[in-house]
């Protein structure tokens, strides 16, 4: 920076801003994927018509929307800079992540609830797959998991597991190391997040709102 080290601080926040304002796009996207996988789970185990099933759906799109609203506005709400270039909304940048810390895991905690508990104790593909002999007719090991672990008649095991288990990654394996673990900890652990929304809420602003709105001098 040439010496111009007054700047240093500025320049960590605006960079803070811009990647914590980011993550109200691809984290929604993740999460429009584990909403999609959670429905066809639903749909795949016969219980997509129940209501609390569609409910638990409206919840999660509620807060994936929500999240991406965010997004929206502290983009929409920057200010361009005497350089000509868009300075994001800060104080909204900082909210939009400190959202993303949390709403992520109630979106997948919800998908686990929908998917239910066959999402992590599923035969492995190896198993569906195993022409070993174990049954006094002929049944292989293969033939028991794709009979015993059926869903609806017309979708078959196999599409059965393959949704569930994108949703065990999605929620509990390496990927999701990519939704959960990085929306805590990504762009700044949430405390940052609090600090930044602390320096920018203009707290005397409204407090001589509230003043003049009572009378007081």
């Amino acid at each position: 920076m040439a010496g111009e080290y007054d700047f240093a601080g500025m320049m960590v926040e605006r960079f803070a801003g811009y990647h914590r304002q980011s993550y109200c796009g691809c984290k929604v996207g993740v999460g429009d994927v584990v909403i999609g996988a959670a429905a066809l789970a639903a749909e795949y185990n016969g219980a997509d018509k129940a209501s609390h099933i569609k409910d638990k759906l409206i919840e999660m799109t509620h807060l994936n929307e929500t999240l991406y609203c965010c997004g929206i506005a502290c983009s929409t709400e920057g200010q361009q800079t005497k350089a000509g270039n868009y300075q994001i909304d800060l104080l909204l940048a900082n909210v939009c992540k400190q959202n993303i810390t949390r709403f992520p895991y109630e979106i997948v905690r919800l998908a686990e609830d929908i998917a239910g508990g066959l999402m992590v104790t599923m035969p492995s593909e190896t198993d569906f797959k195993s022409d070993m002999v174990v049954g006094k007719n002929g049944e292989t090991i293969g033939d028991y998991c794709n009979k015993l672990f059926a869903g609806r008649p017309e979708v078959s095991t196999e599409n059965r597991m393959r949704v569930l288990r994108l949703l065990e990654n999605l929620c509990l394996g390496a990927a999701a190391v990519g939704y959960r673990t990085e929306s805590m900890h990504g762009a700044g652990s949430p405390q940052a997040q609090r600090i930044m929304i602390s320096r920018q809420s203009n707290l005397q602003a409204k407090k001589d709102m509230a003043k003049a709105i009572c009378g007081i001098k």
